[in-house]
This record gives structure tokens, sequence and C-alpha cells, in this order.
């Protein structure tokens, strides 16, 4: 059987590693923020070349801590994407603002610029810009729309650790940015887990706020906030595995060069595309086809897993469709409609990855 994803053989190649912190922190008897979630804070930070990272709970909760601490409230427009996991829409309602979709780039999946502009009215508040599959969306443009109508930034950046626009990392772009710890992702957790990255401190010092009560000392709430912390055991797992984060960017990488050598025959397929001046980091590896279920089916015969990231587009699903305002979002829908994830995670082997191209090479041989 070739997985999609494989945490448990991640944690397996840093076991000893993992454990001993794991250890260490139960003996410490500490469990909620204590040093190991200060340190990590200060190592995510350093990666990230940013001043200031706060530990969360989750990725959701990072998107919308970093909308309320960007002022975004109930009543005010987000543009952002449909094409996205729907939790950067679900953190969007939670702070009660209204998410408004604009289309995305073919090529890339991302928000296409070109399309914010006429999504802009007098009640619009940010832009939430999300990185996906394992690349940057395209920036400068997006910054300077957001520059000259004086809209907030947040950065999703719960697919793109390490990635980079322009030589500087994801997530040290805008305002602020928010990550997700989920296992599969490139820097995973052991269970949830999320931060948010910035280098305004006024920004950072909300967002500490935010993420327990809004106590400053404990028991005295400065302002409203609720309980999204980052515990010590994922703390001190994510330092293990951020040590080797650079070196398993760069495992996908290569394992996704031996996907292109075998797959850029078939013209068929539709291979990822990295954006110039960009580095992608291979959260994913999506292809675009048309005999989608045809070809899920014939894999899972042959033992492959695979998925859909996204299956339906936000917009189009029961809990956010709004019949009475329609969005054209065609790019999106025909992305929904062909986009298939391969196997992709550092502990992959090089003959899986060559199984799995094979076989697919098979199913359009056949």
């Amino acid at each position: 059987m070739v997985f999609f994803s494989n945490p448990l053989n991640q944690y397996l190649s840093h076991k000893s590693e993992i454990d001993f912190a794991i250890s260490n922190v139960l003996k410490r008897g500490k469990y909620i923020l204590g040093e190991e979630t200060k340190n990590f804070e200060i190592e995510f930070a350093k990666f990230i070349d940013a001043k200031f990272a706060v530990g969360v709970a989750n990725g959701t909760d990072a998107i919308n801590i970093a909308l309320v601490a960007c002022g975004v409230g109930y009543g005010d427009e987000v543009i952002t994407v449909s094409h996205t996991a729907v939790a950067t829409i679900s953190a969007i309602e939670i702070s009660g603002a209204v998410p408004v979709f604009v289309d995305i780039d073919p090529d890339f999946f991302t928000l296409n610029p070109q399309k914010i502009v006429q999504a802009i009215t007098k009640k619009t508040k940010a832009i939430v810009i999300v990185h996906i599959y394992g690349q940057a969306a395209d920036l400068a443009p997006i910054l300077e729309i957001a520059a000259e109508y004086n809209l907030r930034v947040i950065e999703d950046c719960a697919q793109a650790h390490g990635a980079t626009y322009q030589n500087r990392k994801v997530g040290n772009w805008g305002d602020i940015s928010c990550f997700s710890f989920y296992p599969t992702k490139n820097l995973g957790a052991i269970g949830d887990g999320g931060a948010v990255v910035t280098n305004n401190k006024e920004l950072a010092d909300k967002c500490l706020l935010l993420r327990q009560y809004g106590w400053k000392e404990r028991y005295v709430s400065k302002i409203k906030g609720w309980n999204s912390r980052l515990d010590e055991i994922q703390s001190a797992v994510l330092r293990v595995k951020l040590r080797y984060l650079e070196s398993d960017n760069k495992k996908r990488n290569k394992l996704a060069l031996l996907y292109f050598e075998h797959l850029q025959n078939i013209e068929k397929i539709g291979l990822p595309k990295t954006r110039e001046s960009c580095s992608h980091v291979f959260h994913l590896f999506v292809i675009r086809i048309k005999e989608r279920s045809q070809l899920i089916e014939f894999l899972k015969k042959k033992g492959i897993d695979t998925l859909i990231h996204y299956p339906f587009p936000v917009h189009l699903q029961e809990a956010y469709i709004n019949n009475n305002n329609p969005v054209n979002l065609k790019e999106t829908e025909s992305a929904a409609m062909e986009v298939l994830s391969l196997p992709m995670y550092p502990e992959l082997s090089e003959s899986e990855v060559i199984k799995v191209s094979k076989d697919i090479i098979h199913f359009y041989e056949s």
C-alpha cells in the first residue's frame, strides 16, 4: 500500500528525539505556556525571519486571532478564495466578518490579483491570501492593492512552511500570517497546533492577549479573549521537527522531480507549476486531469491512496452558499473538478513514487 501521507513514519524517523523531548516536558510538570512554547515561538519566528511568533491551538484559531488583532469584526468584509480548506472561511466567519470570494489563477490555484479591485467595497477590511499546495500566491501585486485601499493583509501559510517568494519566506510579507501544525503539514505536531507570526509588536502583543482570555496578568482580562494555547508537548515535538524542516522540504522537492521525470510526457496530465522567483515546498503534489474519478479507482485497485484538495469549493457548500449573492468563480469551479493530489511526504520512498508514476502511465496507455 502506498499511503497518501504517513505521520507515523515521520514520528518514527525522529522517534528518539521526540520521545526524549516529550519525556522532559512530563518530568518538568508544566504543560501549558512553559519554556517549550516560548522557545518554539522564538525559533519559529527566526525560521520565518520574522520578529514575533505566538503559538495557538490550531490553524483556524490562528486566522481568527489574526483577523481580530487586525481590527476585523462584525459586518466587515474579507476578500479571499473559495479554493481553500474550509478552515480559512470558518475563521473569517467566526471573527464576525463576511468572506468575499474572488477567483483563482488557473496555473497556480492562488488568489488572482486582477480580480481583487472589483470585489472591494466600503466594508472591505482585509485580504486573506492563501498560499496553497506548497507555494506562494502572487504577493507583490496583492500587497500593492492592499496598500492603495488601506487593507490589512493576512497570509494563510498552512500549506507553505518554508516556501519563499522573491527569496523571502512566506509569512513575512503581510501584516500578520497564520500557520497550522496539523500532523500532515510540512511542519506537523502529533495533534493540533498553530501559530501567528508578525513583525508588528502591537499585533503580537494583542495576539498574546487574545489566545488566553485577554490576560496580561493571570485572572485579569485586559480585552476579551478566549482559550487557544499551543501546549508544551506539541511545542516540544515541533521544536524537534523544526530542525529537520528544511531537509524534509528538500526531500519533497526531490520526490517531486521524480514525478516530473516520469509523468512529463503524458499530455493529458497537467503537472504542478512553480511561480517565477518562488520556491515550492510541495506540501501536496497536485496534478490536473479530466479523467479523475477513473484514475482514482484505478490507483486504488493498485494499492495507491490519493486525495482531492479540494473537491467542493467553499462557496458551493451548503453551510456557506449564498443564493442571494451568487459569485462567478469559473476557474475555482473548474479546478475543483480536475485536481488530484498524489502521495507526497518526506518518508515516501523513491520506489513508491516510481510505482505511482508507472501505474498512472499504465492507466493512460491501457
